[in-house]
């Protein structure tokens, strides 16, 4: 099932003998081969459309004005300043920034911490327009106000787009709202929806709670397809994580798809799409990275399969239908969910090119499997795992590891390997270590407590894959933090018990449980922060050949701000939350730090060749563009900073480019 080719496609299947074990649910047995070059046309992309640079989220550019030769004479071109930022109080939840504009329309379009809709000139960073949703401030998602980008629609005639909505913006609103605006003036779309909205929480998610919203939607042709968000560990029959496409015209649905079984839609809900969606355009499918069921860390209401929870799930983008779905996490009790969008490549393999998947995880496992089935492209092998001692609870014997490429993250840690700056210091990590059930990954929680590494954070987050298909190298930036997770009894629940500690304590509503989990930390602090218990690096930023998973470098990535001008050892590396890109120029550009740089690597190397000072840590992931009449390109990144980095806020869009 190919759509939209314009010319004809050559496809030439070879059957594909794969010594693969934990499979997916796909009966096809084969491989197919791309020839036509229309499959190709994404690595030329000279444009950033959508959130992931491309719909297919290869965080790629074709771009080179900027290259090896003279990326050390960027400077700042211009600065935006949104003019949402807040650290906490009654009346206005914290912000982080969090965006990667988009460019389309000879227009930057992004999103503000209050889910503000601007559109800014690339030449020089004035904004031209803002439309603002008038949602609370207060009530966010675990209590914070962000926005990770917008996406964009335009009608197929020169005709039509002229018309008023002709060209459109959607945000899927933190609070559950579709919006869409017109391109040119920011106007709401009186023929979408109810005056331009769509309520979300208005629609049947099944349930308990309400859903929200944490990555754009997606697009294709004329559909927008949606995600959502849900609370962890607060219900145990949270709303179920329906995926919803609206016609981009009325905001009339055209489908859902829900990953919760109907026989357990009473039971259980979760499994939900809270990050970026990617979509094959010559397909027609879109490609979903779903999460664990509820409750996120208990399992007793949910025993049964949930095939499609934790899993890539590939549907019809026009009607819903399931194409392939493929698990990596049996029976989830970790909150392992698939926190990046589904990387869509092409790999070498005996000179021919195969459509890929890529699907980074907060485990630091990346699983490559074949586009057109779902099936793996590296062995990936079903390992027995520690049980449960929680009566009534269910563990999978065993879980799906890949072989290739090896985890960009550490999956286990002992209390010999507990880090301190003094011996008091790591004794205390030796012994809350040693006090914990440790079984290496997949050590299920239970009441005496275990350790979770990598931690619910990951591994690797929402910045996902970038992917460069010149030289097969995809680079991955990941943070390496242990955490503890313990199960209460119901009895023993308080939910004032820990405040200002640090210590996450859950609900965990109609269970007979309730959850606390906590990152384990040094007593010790280094500046703002108090470090992992864990052995450094912290941080890792990784480039992988794909045409044969083997690690081509890895380095330590990121540093934390000690006092003043002093940072953390380059060798420490740090916790990190954002995202690369590459370009054709050679270059990694790279925020993500604690320490207020943008950077860009080698792509052949991973040798550090500049860096930029931006107003604060860019917890976000970059974008570029070329603009005016002389193309010139630009590298844009949101610097905003965030909470758990305990470092300085700014509201700053950030462009950098070579001297005019």
């Amino acid at each position: 099932m190919i759509r939209n080719v314009s010319i004809a496609v050559v496809l030439v299947t070879a059957v594909f003998q794969c010594a693969c074990s934990g499979g997916n649910q796909n009966s096809q047995n084969t491989v197919t081969y791309i020839t036509n070059a229309s499959e190709l046309s994404e690595i030329n992309a000279r444009d950033w459309p959508t959130y992931g640079g491309q719909a297919s989220g290869t965080q790629y550019s074709a771009l080179d004005q900027i290259n090896l030769d003279n990326v050390n004479e960027l400077e700042v071109a211009w600065t935006y300043h949104a003019g949402d930022l807040s650290w906490g109080s009654e009346e206005v939840d914290t912000t982080a920034y969090q965006v990667t504009p988009i460019y389309n329309n000879e227009k930057l379009y992004l999103c503000t911490p209050f889910n503000h809709i601007v559109a800014l000139d690339p030449e020089n960073g004035e904004e031209l327009w803002r439309f603002d949703p008038g949602r609370p401030l207060t009530g966010t998602l675990y209590g914070s106000n962000f926005c990770r980008g917008v996406a964009y629609w335009q009608a197929e005639t020169v005709q039509e787009q002229g018309q008023p909505c002709g060209k459109r913006v959607f945000e899927l609103v933190q609070n559950g709202t579709l919006v869409a605006v017109d391109g040119d003036t920011g106007k709401l779309c009186p023929g979408f929806g109810k005056e331009g909205r769509v309520e979300l929480n208005d629609l049947d998610y099944h349930g308990e709670g309400k859903i929200y919203n944490t990555s754009p939607p997606a697009v294709y042709g004329d559909v927008v397809i949606t995600g959502s968000s849900i609370y962890d560990n607060k219900y145990s029959n949270s709303p179920d994580g329906i995926v919803r496409a609206f016609d981009a015209r009325t905001g009339e649905e055209r489908w859902h798809w829900n990953p919760i079984p109907a026989h357990l839609s009473e039971k259980t809900g979760g499994a939900n799409t809270w990050a970026p969606i990617s979509i094959d355009r010559e397909r027609g499918w879109v490609f979903l990275p779903t999460t664990s069921p509820s409750l996120d860390q208990l399992g007793i209401n949910r025993r049964e399969s949930i095939p499609e929870a934790n899993a890539v799930v590939v549907l019809d983008a026009l009607t819903g239908e399931r194409i392939w779905s493929y698990q990596t996490v049996h029976h989830d009790l970790w909150d392992y969910d698939l926190p990046a969008m589904p990387t869509l490549v092409n790999l070498q393999r005996e000179g021919r090119r195969v459509p890929a998947v890529l699907q980074p995880t907060k485990m630091g496992y990346i699983f490559v499997l074949d586009r057109n089935t779902g099936k793996p492209l590296f062995p990936v092998v079903e390992t027995p795992v520690p049980g449960s001692t929680i009566p009534g609870e269910y563990t999978s014997p065993t879980q799906p590891i890949p072989t290739l490429p090896a985890p960009v993250a550490s999956t286990s840690v002992t209390a010999d390997d507990a880090w301190g700056l003094v011996y008091f210091d790591r004794r205390s990590c030796h012994n809350a270590i040693a006090g914990l059930r440790n079984e290496g990954i997949y050590t299920p929680p239970d009441e005496q407590g275990s350790i979770l590494f990598p931690s619910f954070i990951g591994g690797i987050n929402w910045g996902g894959i970038a992917y460069d298909e010149a030289t097969g190298l995809a680079v991955v930036n990941s943070s390496d933090m242990v955490a503890s997770q313990k199960l209460l009894p119901r009895e023993e629940y308080d939910e004032e018990k820990y405040p200002g500690t640090g210590i996450q304590n859950f609900e965990m509503k109609d269970a007979p449980y309730a959850l606390e989990r906590a990152m384990l930390e040094s007593p010790i602090g280094i500046g703002p922060k108090h470090p992992p218990c864990n052995p450094p690096p912290w941080g890792r930023l990784t480039a992988i050949d794909m045409n044969t998973g083997e690690t081509r470098w890895q380095i330590p990535f990121g540093r934390i701000n000690l006092l003043g001008p002093i940072k953390s050892p380059v060798g420490w590396g740090s916790p990190n939350q954002g995202g690369p890109i590459i370009t054709r120029g050679g270059l990694v550009f790279i925020g993500a730090s604690p320490d207020s740089l943008l950077r860009a690597y080698n792509l052949r190397t991973g040798e550090l060749v500049w860096t930029g000072d931006i107003p604060a840590p860019a917890v976000a992931t970059p974008m570029t563009y070329e603009h005016g009449p002389d193309r010139r390109q630009f590298v844009v990144i949101a610097a905003g900073g965030h909470d758990g980095f305990f470092t300085e806020k700014s509201d700053a869009i950030v462009a950098f480019a070579l001297p005019d």
